[in-house]
């Protein structure tokens, strides 16, 4: 069969469209991967690329977030007027199977790993089940290694997508992660993981980094051991590497000093909000706010860039805490930041919260993008939440707190310089579009068909 996989474009907001960066799609490449050799496939992105919808394919598969729901229907609607079979597959549609049978003939739900073959054989037999989901969480031994020259003329970051981890034991609130890859850490064989590596081939041009990796897990500092280990085995490849990581992950001297050695560039922290009150509201009480300050300077000591998570919106947030949060985030020197809107995704805690409350406004998946206002919030307005929002943003991008938060800071400022224009650029494109406002049509629980 000839298969297309295909990653819908996110309109309007950080998640998609706006986005200054293109990053590769690491999922899709993995379900190729495990596509067994008899059949073709190949992937669109239309963050990259445009869809020609008029291509003979015999199958679809299309992943999707929440926000990219309407435009993977869409796109499966078109597919299906002309008898192709469509299989959905991602975040979205395992939260909303129901929804998306609507418009596809299968859903997969979760991993597609021990699946995926089998959703094959029965396309070709014209006898798809309706769902497919395996028993527990597949082990990552002996997973398949993607094939990157399925990207190659495409239009992305000079980055390598690289998983090693899947899985997260604390279950905050308002993420789905736990629920979706289980509640412990499944560690992919380390020497499979350093088989990966030597697949990959530098990137070509000037004035780029040409070895630079991404490690996807949630968690690069999962557990101990095996991240050192991992460390260790990076250091002879002389990568420039980032991953995510705890705010926990400072409280080990040897595993800093490993990842310095092993090339790290940096990594994103989850540090959402400066209020303990907060944290323990949504379960994220390991992170210590106090402690905030001593966890990036000794990154910093260590050569290692933060991209620094916060999210508004919480219960105990007033409109304060816009000028609280930038204030600290531009004297602690952190080198970039991700700022996002609390959301109540699809089979979240927060999301069975709010519905119980009555405090979800906006049933529209695009505005379900972490940049858009969709619950009535506790202590302000839905419209001060969006103002207080945008002005954080355009305030923590300005070209002086660029320059006040990279100068002397100790990291890889010819990498974080880059990010932080790029983000700027991100932040003009999205918050030109105008303060928000709450429409007739946004206060009804209502979605768009």
């Amino acid at each position: 069969m000839r298969i297309r996989l295909i990653n819908p474009l996110v309109p309007y907001s950080m998640l998609g469209g706006d986005f200054y960066f293109r990053l590769p799609t690491l999922g899709l490449l993995k379900v190729a991967a495990l596509t067994p050799p008899e059949h073709t496939v190949d992937i669109v992105d239309e963050k990259v690329e445009a869809l020609d919808l008029d291509e003979p394919v015999d199958l679809v598969g299309i992943t999707a977030m929440t926000p990219a729901a309407y435009r993977a229907y869409a796109l499966a609607d078109h597919y299906r007027s002309k008898g192709v079979p469509v299989i959905m597959g991602g975040m979205h549609a395992t939260k909303c199977p129901e929804e998306a049978l609507e418009h596809c003939d299968a859903v997969v739900q979760g991993e597609a790993e021990g699946v995926w073959p089998q959703v094959l054989l029965d396309a070709a037999e014209s006898r798809l089940k309706k769902t497919y989901r395996q028993d527990g969480f597949p082990s990552l031994d002996h997973l398949p290694i993607v094939n990157w020259d399925l990207y190659k003329g495409k239009k992305y970051l000079p980055v390598h997508f690289v998983e090693t981890t899947r899985g997260c034991p604390y279950d905050c609130d308002f993420c789905s992660v736990t629920d979706s890859y289980g509640a412990k850490f499944r560690n992919r064989p380390i020497d499979q993981v350093e088989r990966e590596l030597g697949t990959l081939k530098p990137f070509e041009g000037r004035f780029i980094l040409k070895n630079v990796v991404f490690f996807v897990d949630d968690i690069i500092n999962s557990r101990a051991d095996y991240s050192k280990d991992l460390f260790r085995r990076l250091i002879p490849y002389n990568l420039k590497w980032l991953g995510q990581a705890t705010s926990l992950v400072t409280r080990d001297t040897e595993m800093l000093t490993l990842m310095r050695r092993s090339g790290c560039l940096g990594v994103l922290i989850g540090f959402e909000t400066l209020s303990d009150t907060s944290l323990s509201s949504v379960g994220k009480n390991f992170n210590k706010p106090q402690n905030y300050l001593d966890i990036i300077n000794r990154l910093h000591d260590h050569g290692i860039g933060i991209n620094g998570s916060f999210v508004f919106g919480f219960d105990h947030d007033d409109e304060s805490v816009f000028d609280r949060t930038l204030d600290f985030v531009v004297k602690a020197k952190l080198d970039s930041c991700y700022f996002s809107i609390l959301t109540p995704y699809p089979g979240t805690d927060l999301h069975k919260k709010f519905t119980d409350e009555g405090r979800i406004f906006d049933l529209n998946w695009e505005h379900y993008n972490t940049n858009t206002v969709v619950f009535r919030p506790m202590k302000m307005s839905p419209e001060k939440l969006m103002e207080g929002y945008h002005g954080l943003l355009k305030g923590f991008y300005t070209y002086g707190s660029i320059f006040k938060r990279l100068w002397g800071s100790g990291t890889k400022t010819n990498f974080f310089g880059p990010m932080n224009f790029g983000f700027r650029q991100t932040i003009k494109r999205m918050t030109a579009r105008g303060p928000y406002s709450l429409t007739e049509e946004t206060k009804t629980l209502s979605a768009p068909a």
